[in-house]
């Protein structure tokens, strides 16, 4: 298929997935949406849950296989809108509406890549086509769940807004809730033990500590406390501190290792809300990254999640649109990221399939 007849329908596809509200875990129709879409361009899909995928027309289980993943669902719309953000509008070469670009723009641009290839009797990789819900609240039903009904994968690309350049690498998150306990009592007695205080002595440690390992893609590990919570009298002296600390984790450590190192150092009892969100990676040797740079050249390492933190696979972040677009008011994409899009995406897979 040609790339001005993929541009076409991908655009048709875009323009109606912004139509339907897919907040995550209510994607129940864009992923309708998607199901009639491959159908009618002669993909043998399939659905699990607000999951819709396929596999290629020749898959053979004796090849190795690559995912094409990206996700369906969005955030809600914040208050600065300006546009319906339900009405697909074009407008100056954009199309605006929410989720066109976080992820609607990667979504469709993989679509077109898998549909193009689908029916070649002749590839070296077998292709997967995964298009996911709840990434955005990282849920446990989108690929963290369809992952385990896959074929096995040898490894993974994730459709986010990159403006196609390729992340090969992706910090993981890690959030903390750390509990400081005391002894309550009258503020003006001294027989007391502060818990603000036993936090704040927590909070500052956190504050000030950096770990050794320094990724030359991902920087450091960076750890933030962004909220605190305490005591609700002037003259009481509080029992209990709650702070949560937000880690952006390198790929040179697990999430469980830092959590870990954490607690032996701190007062505080802490607890992670999950460890399933690491950091991701693959090599800069990896013939897929290798075949890239022959070409294109540019890669780079991602300070934002996405939905590479629930595989054990090595994964790469590409798609067009931009990051700074995501979750903003009037969100919108460039119709000429969408065609070139594609077209850079066939031009590797030429290259490795």
């Amino acid at each position: 298929m040609n790339v001005d007849f993929l541009y076409g329908k991908a655009l048709e596809l875009l323009q109606d997935l912004i139509k339907i509200p897919s907040f995550s875990g209510e994607e129940d129709q864009t992923a309708q949406c998607i199901f009639n879409w491959l159908q009618e361009m002669g993909v043998n899909v399939q659905r699990d849950k607000n999951n819709v995928w396929a596999v290629n027309h020749f898959f053979d289980a004796s090849k190795p296989s690559i995912l094409l993943n990206s996700h369906h669902d969005t955030v809600k719309p914040n208050k600065g809108y300006t546009k319906d953000p339900f009405t697909p509008e074009i407008a100056d070469g954009k199309l605006f509406g929410l989720g066109s670009n976080d992820a609607g723009g990667p979504l469709v641009t993989l679509a077109s890549l898998f549909v193009h290839f689908y029916n070649q009797s002749d590839l070296k990789y077998n292709l997967i086509l995964a298009l996911t819900a709840e990434e955005e609240n990282s849920g446990d039903n989108g690929l963290d769940y369809l992952k385990t009904i896959l074929p096995p994968i040898e490894f993974a690309v994730i459709g986010e807004p990159t403006e196609m350049k390729m992340a090969i690498a992706e910090k993981g998150l890690l959030v903390i809730d750390g509990y400081a306990t005391g002894v309550s009592g009258h503020a003006a007695h001294e027989n007391t033990v502060n818990a603000l205080y036993k936090a704040i002595d927590d909070i500052n440690w956190i504050r000030n500590y950096e770990f050794s390992k320094v990724s030359p893609l991902l920087g450091k590990v960076k750890m933030s406390v962004t909220q605190i919570n305490a005591g609700n009298q002037h003259n009481v002296v509080p029992a209990e501190c709650h702070f949560v600390v937000d880690v952006r984790v390198n790929e040179l450590y697990q999430n469980k290792e830092i959590f870990d190192f954490l607690q032996q150092n701190t007062q505080s009892h802490l607890e992670a809300r999950s460890f399933k969100l690491n950091s991701s990676y693959i090599s800069s040797e990896h013939p897929v990254v290798k075949s890239w740079k022959t070409f294109e050249g540019e890669t780079y390492g991602s300070p934002t999640c996405s939905d590479q933190a629930v595989l054990n696979v090595p994964s790469f972040k590409m798609g067009p649109g931009n990051s700074l677009r995501s979750h903003s008011a009037d969100e919108f994409i460039y119709l000429n990221e969408i065609k070139e899009g594609i077209e850079k995406y066939i031009q590797l897979f030429t290259k490795i399939l």
